[in-house]
């Protein structure tokens, strides 16, 4: 087995246990038990525990960031309205591919610590800024002049999120028996419906009846 072969290994190996018990209910032996590894070995790729995190963070949010930007350019020709929807199906099919990883990543990201404000400055940082740009030229080339784009992007970031940073409650609530790629199919469709709403406009708006919270 070549080294990057075992690095990834022990990268699957702690992303499974770190889903599974939380990153602080996990040990260093725990992962190199699970990976079939010594010790001495995750010492000697990652230093330690934290430092085989941030390999594992990096290189998932540098994958992500990588296929964002290329569907950005892969659907350029397209309505902007599909592109949005292209970018939608990017997302939850690239977070469903490495679900588990993807909950403990969302799990993480609603603790306040330096981690957190480190990711928050980095990567989540150009996330919002890929899709909020696609999203807001496209509602922007709807039409539908009524619409608060800002309060709208929070929804969004909220049903892209929602399944992994809530994974037990939706477990709770939702069929789960089903195939990742099915989800994935399903929820993207669902999004997809919303934002069709959006960008047609309710027929309240269409007609201009004054909205009850402007009496």
């Amino acid at each position: 087995m070549t080294n990057n072969q075992t690095k990834q290994k022990v990268m699957e190996a702690a992303c499974r246990l770190f889903y599974a018990k939380g990153y602080h209910g996990t040990s260093v032996r725990d992962i190199a038990h699970s990976a079939s590894v010594n010790v001495s070995l995750i010492s000697y790729y990652f230093k330690s525990k934290q430092g085989l995190l941030e390999s594992i963070v990096t290189s998932y949010y540098e994958q992500y960031l990588t296929v964002l930007e290329e569907t950005m350019t892969t659907t350029e020709a397209m309505p902007k309205i599909d592109r949005l929807k292209q970018m939608i199906a990017t997302i939850i099919h690239y977070k469903q591919e490495q679900h588990q990883f993807t909950c403990f990543i969302h799990r993480e990201l609603s603790l306040d610590s330096v981690f957190v404000r480190e990711m928050m400055v980095t990567y989540l940082a150009k996330e919002n800024h890929l899709i909020n740009s696609v999203f807001k030229e496209a509602l922007r080339d709807s039409g539908n002049t009524k619409l608060d784009l800002q309060f709208l992007y929070v929804q969004l970031k909220g049903l892209l999120n929602s399944p992994y940073s809530s994974a037990n409650e939706w477990k709770t609530l939702v069929n789960w028996n089903q195939s990742q790629e099915f989800f994935a199919k399903k929820y993207v469709h669902l999004i997809c419906r919303w934002i069709d709403h959006l960008s047609e406009g309710t027929e309240m708006d269409k007609k201009s009846k004054p909205s009850i919270l402007s009496r």
